[in-house]
């Protein structure tokens, strides 16, 4: 789920992981794109729910696609500077480091402390490397390892580059998405650990089974993957979910404002009902179309 709503952090995983092989079993590209239609009857722009990484070989441009690339006035992302992997990990670092933390170990309950040991020992970490690591950067750490398909063809970076001589924008910026980590509750962030250490089974098959939904613009069954995991947590879902689509929301409504056609693209899970994007901009007033 965390390549579905983050996309610095996918962009952070990529800069430590290698790249697994090609896939051939993947599907034709149809993911959703939404044409955004003004009260006033213009066009507003179009919303792109994409996926922060793919496995490699995947082929995800439509027509459709390239035509709103190529029409828009500006690309709106949640964070720009996904290539600079120094301000990155310089961001990351700054933020996630405290003193006088409990071990890892009492961080998770017991019944995953198991699989913690084996996530650690796939990792080549011991549990003293996260003695001053703070709870959701330990969890963003292991999310690497949970799930190992991770590569460079997310689409984010991709579209980052179509704009690269365009305006862009971003919605919240890498330090805005690690702060918002950083801000959670201990609890909470005790929770987004478990629920990736919970999540160790997933493998390449797995990781395809994700990309194959959202390759088809399946919103409904990535709506239902959103009620698993990370998301499955009432706090969780309205930190990294609900609270981040309505502050979205509103900087949209601005952008129109002023006039302008923006490609806004955003990880798959914030445009899935309920409260997804299209939802709140429709209760705005703004026609939302599918288009294929």
């Amino acid at each position: 789920m965390i390549r579905w709503l983050f996309a610095s952090v996918a962009a952070l995983l990529v800069a430590s992981c290698g790249q697994d092989g090609a896939r051939t079993d993947l599907p034709a590209p149809t993911p959703a794109l939404w044409q955004v239609t003004a009260p006033d009857g213009s066009s507003a722009g179009w919303l792109f729910g994409t996926i922060h990484a793919l496995p490699n070989g995947a082929k995800w441009r439509t027509p459709a696609i390239d035509r709103a690339v190529v029409d828009a006035d500006v690309l709106v992302v949640e964070a720009k500077d996904l290539e600079d992997t120094g301000k990155l990990s310089a961001t990351f670092t700054r933020l996630s480091h405290s003193a006088d933390l409990p071990p890892l170990s009492e961080r998770v309950p017991a019944s995953l402390r198991a699989n913690l040991r084996k996530l650690l020992t796939k990792g080549g970490y011991r549990e003293a490397d996260f003695k001053a690591v703070e709870t959701w950067a330990a969890a963003i750490m292991l999310a690497q390892l949970a799930d190992d398909s991770i590569g460079e063809n997310g689409v984010d970076r991709a579209l980052l580059r179509d704009f690269s001589a365009r305006s862009v924008e971003e919605l919240e910026g890498v330090e805005g998405q690690f702060a918002i980590f950083d801000r959670l509750a201990e609890a909470d962030q005790r929770d987004l650990l478990g629920a990736v250490v919970e999540e160790d089974t997933m493998n390449s098959d797995d990781s395809a089974r994700l990309a194959k939904l959202w390759l088809t613009g399946d919103m409904d069954a990535i709506a239902r993957e959103g009620d698993e995991g990370m998301l499955a947590d009432p706090e969780l879902r309205q930190a990294l979910l609900v609270d981040r689509n309505r502050a979205w929301a509103d900087k949209l409504l601005a952008l129109y404002a002023q006039g302008k056609r923006p490609l806004v693209a955003v990880g798959a899970a914030h445009l899935a009902p309920p409260g997804g994007l299209p939802e709140l901009l429709a209760a705005r007033g703004y026609t939302i179309t599918r288009v294929r």
